[in-house]
């Protein structure tokens, strides 16, 4: 009996009566049928429109035979690292290997190859020399053009040359897939697809490549890091679907990668559609054995209310992936969703969460977007609020009120991030007040990242005092309400921008606010990030002045130290970072003092020498 999954093995497309899929679709994760899984969400797309596609999840590279185990598609191989990049996924910042993988059966590490989508291109190729092949997905739409590459400290290539694959489908995808699907369907060989939004090709012909405009070449880029941080500021002003003009860059003279302009933004009903599909919503069965896939328990029983974030931080690839533009479900789809999940094994009457990118976004920063998208020259919210931008939360408010009033619902949380900025630009307070009341418990999570100025101006985030106006007004509703919550935030160490100084300002406001954080996250130069750039260059691409940056281990763990200056067994590290910033006077006994000196305090009255802050 045929189960609601697609097809994984030779076995099931026999019984399916299947002699040759239009699609074989290879991921590097295991396959989990929630919409929360980009393979998922193309492969039900493509279903919808008729086509027949079969998942090979997790191929062993090491065996040319397993790329063939769902035989030759009729149209095109479609391939995925997964929904993370594989070096993400696979190394820390430290680039220590990791010793789990969320997304594998049973969490084991090891199930894919570094740089998986070049991998399993290779390895198609050498089976199937003509077959198209097309990747997306998050590695290869942030490794669409030339870039950085933190783990082997080098500017690559686009990936698809070192791919061998024949189109890029970059960003969500759903719409560009149909149209390559339908095109080659039609018969048009791929190498004609060079029309599409939302695809990158290549080609020898130069003639055919108009209105575009010409990046500095692969050979200057990777050679002159002036040159790599204008070709990608280049590319960070063209990123809008409605705006953002076609782009290209040669290899060697003769070759041509071409980036058409993004693809549209879905509508709501559009949206509304993709959601509605027939999703398992959990991971094949076949993984029951190995314990299941851990990633899905994350996003289980949350809704994903809206895609896109016109917040613009500099370290987040949103803006090259998602885009600027806010695309949001109705209400009456998520409420759907929200009762279809109320009904499942395992729902206990909280939902996790209600949001996206930026919970809190549910519609375009302005009117205006809608038809002309987002403005190439500035962001929406730095480094102050556009006076374009409409700052109001009734919608949300509306849609959680909904969610949470449902048979079998007991709580609605929002675990996605809340932009405070943004929050504190709407007049109107109800939506905070709603939220201490109903959708935090104990803890609300937000991400000031820093508190220096100079170091925030270098994030794309708000100004240090933004966060201290959020804190004091989070903390005066609680009050009001009789309720104990506080405020969690995620921090970032040496992001470029930071030296010791602004990290010494950062441990200041720490004490002051007498937050110890148990986790500190160092900035990591993930690819096509404008602080990425910063990272590699030394230059700020939007101005083109130099940036400090941090990048010796030793100074890095000096900065981390800073944050977690309260662990004893930071001590060495603190006290050597006090003393090349200048800041000998935060080591003594005074309240304002990080830490306490180890040598000779109380030795002369015969008390016992303290070593630590209590």
């Amino acid at each position: 009996m045929q189960n609601g999954f697609l097809p994984m093995t030779g076995e099931e497309l026999k019984e399916r009566g299947i002699a040759q899929l239009d699609f074989v679709y290879v991921i590097g994760d295991a396959y989990v049928d929630h919409p929360s899984f980009g393979h998922a969400v193309i492969s039900r797309v493509l279903t919808a429109h008729g086509f027949s596609v079969g998942i090979l999840s997790q191929p062993d590279w090491r065996r040319e035979e397993s790329i063939a185990s769902l035989g030759e598609p009729r149209l095109a191989f479609l391939v995925s690292a997964g929904n993370m990049d594989s070096m993400v996924n696979h190394y820390s910042v430290s680039k220590r290997r990791r010793e789990t993988d969320a997304y594998s059966p049973g969490g084991v590490m090891g199930r894919r190859p570094d740089y998986a989508t070049v991998v399993y291109c290779n390895l198609i190729r050498k089976i199937y020399k003509k077959t198209p092949i097309v990747i997306g997905g998050i590695e290869a739409s942030l490794r669409r053009l030339a870039h950085y590459d933190y783990w082997s400290d080098k500017v690559r290539r686009s990936i698809l040359l070192d791919s061998g694959a024949d189109l890029i489908s970059y960003g969500m995808g759903e719409k560009s897939i149909v149209e390559i699907a339908e095109a080659l369907d039609s018969g048009l060989s791929v190498s004609d697809i060079t029309f599409i939004d939302g695809t990158v090709y290549k080609t020898r012909k130069r003639e055919d490549i108009y209105d575009a405009v010409e990046l500095p070449s692969y050979e200057e880029v990777s050679s002159n890091k002036r040159a790599y941080a204008k070709s990608f500021y280049e590319q960070h002003k063209n990123t809008d679907p409605f705006s953002g003009r076609r782009l290209f860059e040669t290899y060697g003279g003769a070759l041509y990668v071409v980036q058409n302009p993004a693809a549209k933004p879905l509508s709501q009903m559009e949206m509304d559609d993709v959601y509605a599909l027939p999703y398992m919503r959990t991971y094949h069965p076949s993984y029951e054995k190995a314990g299941g896939v851990p990633a899905i328990a994350e996003v289980k029983f949350s809704l994903v209310s809206s895609r896109g974030c016109f917040g613009g931080c500099n370290f987040c690839a949103l803006t090259f992936h998602q885009g600027r533009i806010v695309q949001a479900r109705s209400h009456a789809s998520l409420v759907e969703e929200a009762k279809a999940m109320t009904k499942e094994p395992g729902f206990k009457g909280y939902i996790h969460d209600v949001g996206g990118p930026t919970a809190n976004f549910r519609a375009p920063a302005c009117k205006k977007q809608w038809t002309k998208g987002a403005c190439p020259g500035r962001q929406c919210l730095f480094p102050s609020p556009c006076k374009s931008l409409t700052a109001d939360h009734k919608d949300y408010l509306s849609l959680l009120k909904k969610l949470r009033e449902l048979p079998g619902v007991k709580k609605v949380f929002i675990r996605s991030g809340i932009r405070f900025d943004y929050l504190l630009w709407d007049k109107d307070r109800t939506f905070l007040r709603e939220l201490c009341k109903y959708h935090v418990s104990g803890q609300l999570k937000v991400a000031p990242e820093h508190i220096s100025d100079a170091v925030l101006e270098k994030m794309g985030k708000p100004c240090g005092e933004a966060y201290r106006r959020f804190a004091r007004e989070y903390q005066k509703v609680n009050a009001s309400l009789s309720k104990e919550q506080y405020l969690v935030p995620y921090l970032m160490s040496s992001h470029p921008g930071s030296t010791l100084k602004e990290a010494v300002e950062l441990a200041e406001f720490l004490r002051d606010s007498r937050h110890a954080p148990k986790q500190v996250q160092d900035f990591y130069p993930t690819p096509s990030t404008v602080s990425t750039c910063m990272y590699y260059t030394g230059l700020d691409p939007r101005t083109m002045q130099p940036v400090y940056v941090a990048k010796s281990p030793h100074e890095k763990a000096m900065q981390r130290a800073l944050i977690q200056y309260r662990d004893p067994k930071n001590y060495g590290l603190v006290k050597e970072a006090l003393l090349k910033a200048g800041r000998a006077d935060l080591i003594g006994m005074g309240e304002k003092c990080l830490i306490r000196p180890r040598e000779g305090i109380g030795k002369k009255k015969g008390k016992k020498n303290v070593n630590k802050r209590k």
